[in-house]
């Protein structure tokens, strides 16, 4: 399965309208309306520029010249966050998106990086063995498993 990252404009919106608004992918997501041109347009704007500052990297997942989903860096209060965002369909993806992900955090030389899990995920072995600290805290009015790793 071939994996290429690609800008976030990259894909149409009826690509992006396809994933963002399934049901199982939103059902790990901060609760939110379903996207419609208006919204999506201000989503991938944001994305976009946050992909433009120090230290981010924000792009679209291309499994096979099919779109997956979405992966990033994003600074959040001072601190970098992993975002890895995948339609059921490409759930495989996921850890080797991961370890892409790690390497850009390695070249861009943050020490550590964080994991944000909502609630509705399961806690992960992988993460937890290889976390500096695992905490359980409110961001956004949600409750989320966030994990703390060394780069």
């Amino acid at each position: 399965m071939e994996i290429i990252y690609r800008p976030m404009t990259t894909p149409t919106h009826y690509q992006w309208l396809k994933i963002l608004n399934h049901k199982k992918v939103r059902k790990h997501l901060i609760p939110h309306p379903q996207f419609d041109e208006l919204l999506l347009q201000q989503w991938i704007s944001g994305k976009v520029e946050t992909d433009s500052k120090p230290g981010c990297r924000i792009r679209a997942i291309m499994c096979n010249q099919q779109l997956a989903g979405w992966c990033g860096i994003q600074e959040d209060a001072g601190e970098y966050e992993l975002a890895v965002v995948v339609h059921p369909h490409f759930i495989g993806v996921g850890l080797q998106t991961y370890k892409e992900l790690m390497k850009w955090s390695k070249d861009f030389g943050h020490r550590q990086v964080l994991v944000h899990f909502l609630h509705t995920r399961p806690l992960y072995r992988f993460l937890q063995k290889r976390a500096i600290s695992v905490r359980h805290r409110q961001l956004y009015g949600q409750q989320f498993t966030s994990y703390t790793l060394a780069v």
